[in-house]
Order: structure tokens, then sequence, then C-alpha cells
């Protein structure tokens, strides 16, 4: 469902907005997020086990997420509306990649902190999303 031109934006170290489906009388409020793109073309991301977003995407498997170019670029942006499906295997193993994806220096007390955090694979969820739809727009 990507195009190269996709899988290009996908690749960057960019934050993802994923949007879940909202609680009782709440709007849909998208999140910022660290994801990646899996060879297979699925985009995956990790929460902690007991988040509110790993309860309600269990109870309703469904997410829409958008990946928008920085502003100083010429405007583009991928949308995914997807299935979900959550996985305790290999969240810890993401959370440490995605980790040396998106920080610059892992050695901060708060970032050892986390990371020490993340390699407790008990503690993680890893989310795929499967797209289902996909839009975008490259000028």
């Amino acid at each position: 469902m990507f195009t190269d031109s996709d899988r290009a934006l996908l690749d960057r170290p960019l934050h993802g907005l994923l949007t879940i489906p909202p609680g009782r009388d709440r709007l849909p409020a998208p999140r910022p997020v660290w994801f990646e793109r899996t060879p297979g073309d699925d985009l995956q991301l990790f929460s902690m086990a007991d988040a509110l977003k790993v309860r309600r995407l269990t109870a309703d498997p469904q997410a829409s997420f958008v990946v928008v170019a920085p502003a100083t670029e010429t405007e583009a942006w991928v949308s995914v509306e997807a299935d979900v499906t959550l996985h305790p295997d290999g969240a810890a193993d993401l959370a440490l990649r995605l980790s040396e994806r998106y920080w610059d220096d892992l050695t901060t007390p708060e970032h050892r902190e986390l990371v020490a955090l993340y390699a407790k694979e008990e503690n993680l969820r890893r989310i795929v999303l499967h797209p289902r739809r996909v839009t975008r727009m490259s000028l």
C-alpha cells in the first residue's frame, strides 16, 4: 500500500500521531509516538502494558496514524487507517531500537532510567498497525 515516497517519509525519525478509539464521552485525541515501518509495511510502536491506549486497543483494535514532514520542507504527509494487533513479544527490543533512533544521548540519567524500564519485556506491549487504507499528499 505504501509508495516509495511514503516509505522514505516513514523511515525517517519523525514522530507519528496515533489516534485510537476514544473513551466514553471523549473525542479522538491524537498522541505523538515513536514508530518504525516493518519490512512487511506494517507500522509498529510500543507502550507500557498498563497504558490506557493498550486497554482501549484491546477493546477496539483499530487506529489511525499520521506522519508529516517538518514545516521547513516541502509539504508531505502519509495517513493510515489500520487494524491493530497487540503483542507482548518484541516490545523491549523495539523500545531500545527506537530509543537509539530518537534520542541523541542514551547516557543521560533520565534516558538511562527509561532504557532500564524498557528492557523489562513484561512492562511493555508492541502495537502493530496493519494498514487497510493509506492516503497521502506530496508536492
